[in-house]
């Protein structure tokens, strides 16, 4: 009679505590049933009891297990991997110890049949989503209880190692194993193994549209149950989740979006909703095909590029290079010198023909008034190569020292670049330099030779 209380106080328990709070969402609840084995030998205590893990698995030696349903709990999912469970179980125990003494000599480990019955609480934690399973469920927990070993009673310490495999969404095989620390010297210290199945339950409908929340795609908002509980608010048979437009009915090629012109751009991305247009341009037409929309194409009926507002390049010299191309825009040039006129071997010729008859003073870089006309032919000359830079080369005869002629050189070469430009020509287009008697083209010895030394050059300067 005495156990049959127990077990009846067991059973309240179980029952009170499943009902204590109200259901949540998401199957929060788990109702388990199996069978319990019970271990007192592997604790670290002495003979009849041994060695912390000693013999664990020795079940035919060691294992106290009833034949029939023992082990009920109720686990209530706390949050972020935590859950906390109630365990009530029952058992015989007729086995306790090694069945040799402390000298070897075979002995039994057999006791009188004690009645055992434990009530249990753990918090556990899953590691199921660390390790990013479906199926496979490790867990750790820690907790307390009470055991009752026939008439002796006893709070318990609990640690719980488990392992349930979800055979589906809602039913698991449970495999645990949990040492318990008695606080009193005559309840023993024992591991208790339960291997069961354990079943989710539970839930609620939040939005009350009849779907609950566990597999109510939109829990907070009432919806339809061909869309699993989400809303289709404008009633285009598209739910909102999945519908770009969802308070205008549209179409669902374009993903519940409305096409006022049908041009296969939604109204809500097209610039030009009411004119059919091309979706490259965000609905807008392009009458000319140059790619640019007309609202933007400064020729519209003219094809052109984007960099041009949409009208076609000029070439204003008419030399075969387009103006945005030719560094020479009003003078036709060639294309192989981006548009600008070449300096011919001719015209250089000409160039160096005119700059041998400039006339400086007697041993000076003064230039002589009647060589300005010659200058002003030059100037005319680099005037029409605008994009061209020159050299201005001075030379001389041997007659006087060498260093004395490569001073007078170079004075004189940069006097005519001077005049140059003040005369109009681009500083940046000129360069000048002496060569003194260095680089004579005649001989020296003649009146006529040194004549002919005595110049300066004006050449087309190389990149």
């Amino acid at each position: 009679m005495k156990n049959l209380s127990r077990l009846l106080f067991v059973a309240v328990l179980l029952a009170s505590f499943s009902t204590a709070n109200a259901q949540d969402k998401n199957n929060p609840w788990a109702f388990g049933l199996g069978i319990n084995a019970v271990d007192p030998y592997p604790v670290g205590e002495p003979l009849p009891q041994g060695e912390f893990f000693d013999e664990f698995l020795n079940a035919n030696d060691h294992y106290n297990v009833l034949p029939f349903l023992s082990r009920l709990t109720v686990s209530r999912y706390l949050d972020d991997g935590f859950t906390f469970t109630v365990a009530g179980s029952l058992n015989r125990i007729n086995k306790f110890g090694d069945n040799l003494d402390a000298f070897g000599n075979e002995t039994t480990n057999r006791v009188p049949d004690l009645t055992y019955y434990a009530v249990d609480g753990t918090v556990s934690y899953s590691f199921m989503n660390l390790i990013k399973s479906n199926t496979i469920d490790p867990y750790l927990g820690v907790g307390g209880g009470y055991t009752w070993l026939d008439n002796i009673g006893a709070g318990t310490l609990n640690g719980t190692l488990g392992l349930s495999y979800w055979v589906s969404d809602k039913v698991a095989l449970d495999l645990q194993t949990s040492y318990k620390h008695s606080f009193e010297d005559n309840l023993p210290k024992h591991f208790q193994h339960a291997f069961g199945v354990k079943f989710k339950f539970g839930g609620t409908d939040t939005d009350g549209d009849g779907i609950y929340d566990n597999e109510d795609a939109c829990p907070e908002v009432a919806g339809l149950e061909a869309f699993n509980g989400c809303p289709d608010s404008d009633n285009d048979g598209i739910e909102d989740s999945k519908d770009d437009c969802p308070n205008v009915a549209g179409l669902a090629e374009f993903n519940g979006c409305p096409d006022s012109d049908g041009d296969g751009v939604i109204d809500s991305k097209d610039d030009c909703p009411t004119v059919a247009g091309l979706k490259a341009l965000n609905g807008c037409p392009d009458a000319d095909g140059d790619g640019i929309a007309d609202a933007k194409d400064g020729c519209p009926n003219e094809a052109g590029p984007a960099a041009n507002n949409g009208c076609p390049w000029p070439d204003t010299d008419g030399d075969g290079v387009l103006d945005k191309d030719d560094n020479c825009p009003n003078v036709a040039g060639t294309v192989a010198n981006n548009g600008c006129p070449e300096v011919t071997e001719e015209v250089q010729n000409k160039l160096n023909a005119y700059a041998k008859t400039i006339l400086f003073d007697t041993g000076k870089d003064s230039i002589k008034d009647e060589s300005k006309q010659v200058l002003e032919d030059i100037i005319a000359i680099l005037n029409k190569y605008p994009t061209s830079k020159f050299t201005v080369d001075g030379h001389t005869d041997s007659v006087g020292s060498e260093k004395l002629n490569l001073r007078l050189s170079d004075a004189r070469a940069i006097s005519v670049k001077d005049y140059l430009v003040a005369n109009g020509v681009d500083e940046f287009r000129l360069s000048a330099d002496g060569f003194g008697e260095t680089k004579p083209i005649a001989s020296n010895k003649t009146r006529d030779g040194r004549a002919q030394n005595r110049r300066v050059e004006i050449n087309l300067a190389k990149d």
